[in-house]
């Protein structure tokens, strides 16, 4: 009898414990079916602050104590004067810097878009203005296309913009940039490449070869000219290139009017310069590095960062829990080692 006990007993406890992880499986598959965030965070951060925090730094190591004094003495003062003008309703210039990093398809147009709105939302016409760092070799007209519109947002609603570019706004990136009001380049950063490409391989041949048939129905003569498994007819390629001569046309006349003084058929042939050479030409305003311009102009306007970060879903918000808690007891344990 006491036999039978025992395996009930362990049966019972089995069971519990493939309970207790089928629980647990169910409980992750319920949080990772949350998906990812549906709203994006807005993140705002002074700059102002940090290059203060710089400044402390700096000051405490090389200033000695009665000029640190008279230093504070100073800034208090300049405080003081700040909130006076503040309350006799004197609007301060505010800067948004905002960030643009560029892939081919241009996938951060989505959070670009939500940080305009937020921009749009605190921003006063006519005296504030935004800052965006553009590094992108360009990509897929649509994304690129909707990128520029988004910025025209804020010019429609009289926000002057700056366009920073340290490395690269070539092709799409050049596409959003001449839409500000101002593009301001590193001396070597590489702009322009006003032109169209679309490289399509084609595997007709491949197949030909070895006897495989490839059949693709379509309905309408242009549905589809130029594929990568069928043969591509003159009437097929001909027809591709004139779309793409008028997509070409269409970013020239979207240049041209953003930036009415550039020589358009010079610049528009799909060659690319360095930002030294595109003053010239009128592809850039002013030869200074985005860290540069926001330094100096930390004088006249305070800065803000805007960004965005995706919300945590509830399962990320436990695993993170979990390595924190985990961590912070590594850092105990090795904590007390250290001490014995």
């Amino acid at each position: 009898m006491a036999f039978w006990l025992d395996i009930a007993a362990f049966l019972l406890k089995a069971l519990i414990i493939v309970a207790a992880f089928g629980g647990l499986a169910v409980l992750i598959a319920r949080l990772a079916r949350s998906g990812e965030p549906k709203d994006q965070e807005i993140k705002v951060r002074s700059l102002d602050e940090r290059y203060d925090d710089m400044s402390d730094a700096m000051n405490g190591a090389l200033l000695d104590r009665k000029e640190r004094k008279a230093l504070a003495k100073t800034r208090k003062k300049e405080a003081k004067a700040a909130g006076k003008a503040r309350r006799r309703g004197e609007p301060g210039k505010r800067i948004y810097v905002l960030s643009f990093k560029g892939d081919m398809r241009a996938s951060a147009v989505k959070r670009l878009g939500a940080e305009i709105d937020a921009v749009l939302i605190a921003a006063r016409p006519q005296t504030d203005e935004a800052v965006i760092r553009i590094d992108s070799p360009g990509g897929t007209v649509t994304g690129y296309g909707l990128a520029a519109a988004e910025i025209l947002r804020l010019r429609d609603r009289k926000i002057k913009v700056t366009a920073s570019v340290d490395q690269v706004a070539a092709s799409g990136g050049y596409m959003m940039a001449c839409v500000a009001d101002r593009i301001v380049a590193a001396p070597f950063a590489i702009v322009g490449s006003i032109g169209v490409v679309a490289p399509v391989p084609n595997l007709h041949r491949l197949l030909k070869k070895n006897e495989i048939d490839f059949e693709e129905i379509t309905a309408g003569e242009f549905k589809r000219t130029v594929s990568v498994l069928g043969e591509i007819t003159p009437a097929g390629r001909e027809h591709f290139r004139e779309k793409l001569d008028t997509t070409h046309q269409a970013f020239k006349t979207h240049v041209a009017e953003c930036r009415p003084k550039v020589d358009i058929d010079r610049v528009a042939n799909g060659d690319y310069w360095l930002a030294r050479e595109g003053l010239a030409l009128g592809l850039v305003d002013e030869l200074s590095t985005g860290d540069d311009l926001l330094f100096r102009a930390r004088d006249s306007a305070r800065l803000y960062e805007v960004s965005t970060e995706a919300r945590k879903t509830l399962l990320q918000q436990v695993l993170s829990g979990i390595g924190g808690a985990a961590q912070s007891a590594v850092d105990l344990v090795i904590a007390r080692l250290a001490a014995r």
